[in-house]
């Protein structure tokens, strides 16, 4: 499958991905999107030029300023839509070339938005390389995972209200810290630990009632797509507060999620097996089939004025639990989900160094310092540094990838 438009040949926006996301153009106006190598295309002019005329669905979904009315159209029709926008784009298609005009803009004309209204987030501790490098530094070398960590996905309701699209600054926050050597007298600081964490969001699809489950064979019609996400962590803060009811100020002043949402059909080429599960999980939680997705996973630092370092290079098929998994779990005691609620994977990690998806791993709690391309090292991040996250997926014939995950950090106010 080749495109009329002249697409760069490393780029995330291929014809074979056709994502979706929500921007403001030059003119104000915000839009529902879709990316095809440096360009956007605007869906609701596509559908007033009547490329859409054989799927009926209304045209004030695409007017709207989050994708959620879109996606609650359901799978049947968002992937319609998806389909015909890749006829559009292929080579030699009747009519498009002539008509693109009209409808697509350089991305650079284009802010994109926080693509979807998000209502709950839940984020998961689901990498094992990951659960066991903190529990080494914080707990027990010798056992370091705890006793619940192979038998379920873990996880915690976060803050969606500090979500914020790639781009946006985030201040570096306040709270109670607990120094070294001072017994259990905390003062409040800024936090002097700001770290990333190298993460995969998935958007839930449709919605369920309060009392339903959804059974681990139908889990992935509830899930519409993916994205990159960084759940930024302030350690000190988190350090001292997180026992007993766990994450709470060291999470909530931030995360980054990226602006376009990959569909899951755009990344069925790329399913792969995830690791083997010993003990085999309980029943409700056991799948037939491949249920993980090989993601390669890039973080870079960036300091200003400076060239980028790459910290660390994972993948997303690490993760010990899986996105069906999740949710499954996530639903078992009859917990309701709806359209736009966010599931972020968990730190990803590798089985090497070089694959933490952490500063707190990368650095090891601060003790090894990582040595960046300017001279600089690095224990944790510090004002004025860029984290740029990137994912994609590549087979010989084509790539698939999910733009930037960048966020700034800003000193305290």
């Amino acid at each position: 499958m080749s495109s009329w438009l002249s697409i760069p040949e490393n780029s995330d926006f291929s014809v074979q991905n056709i994502p979706f996301g929500v921007g403001r153009d030059a003119e104000g106006r915000v839009r529902l999107y879709t990316r095809i190598g440096n360009q956007v295309a605007d869906l609701k002019i596509m559908y007033e030029l009547a490329f859409f005329d054989e799927i009926e669905f209304p045209i004030h979904v695409l007017e709207a300023d989050t994708l959620n009315a879109f996606i609650a159209l359901g799978k049947k029709v968002t992937n319609a839509v998806r389909l015909r926008l890749q006829q559009c784009f292929t080579k030699n298609f009747m009519g498009s070339e002539t008509l693109a005009e009209y409808y697509l803009t350089d991305a650079s004309n284009v802010k994109m938005l926080l693509p979807i209204q998000i209502g709950d987030y839940t984020d998961f501790y689901s990498s094992r390389e990951h659960a066991k490098n903190v529990g080494i530094m914080f707990r027990d070398p010798t056992n370091a995972l705890l006793p619940n960590w192979l038998h379920l996905p873990v996880g915690y309701h976060g803050r969606s209200s500090s979500i914020v699209v790639s781009g946006t600054p985030l201040r570096r926050p306040k709270g109670q810290v607990l120094p070294p050597d001072v017994g259990n007298n905390p003062v409040f600081s800024e936090s002097k630990r700001i770290d990333f964490e190298l993460e995969m969001a998935f958007v839930i699809g449709k919605n369920t009632n309060l009392g339903d489950t959804i059974d681990i064979n139908d889990a992935e019609n509830y899930i519409f797509g993916m994205a990159l996400f960084n759940d930024w962590s302030a350690r000190d803060i988190q350090q001292w507060e997180y026992v007993p009811l766990g994450p709470f100020l060291g999470k909530n002043f931030g995360s980054t999620l990226s602006p376009w949402i990959v569909t899951m059909e755009a990344l069925e080429p790329f399913r792969t097996q995830g690791p083997t599960q010993e003990p085999l999980p309980l029943p409700y939680l056991q799948h037939e089939g491949a249920k993980s997705y090989d993601i390669c996973l890039k973080v870079e630092i960036q300091p200003e004025g400076q060239l980028p370092t790459t910290l660390c290079n994972s993948n997303f098929k690490y993760m010990y639990w899986n996105m069906v998994q999740q949710l499954t779990h996530h639903t078992v005691n009859g917990c309701n989900v709806r359209v736009g609620d966010l599931m972020a994977s968990g730190t990803i990690s590798g089985p090497t160094p070089d694959s933490y998806g952490s500063m707190l791993e990368l650095a090891w709690k601060g003790t090894k310092p990582v040595q960046l391309n300017d001279g600089s090292e690095r224990r944790f991040i510090n004002d004025g540094d860029t984290v740029r996250m990137t994912a994609w997926c590549q087979n010989e014939t084509f790539r698939i990838g999910f733009g930037e995950c960048e966020g700034l950090i800003l000193p305290s106010k």
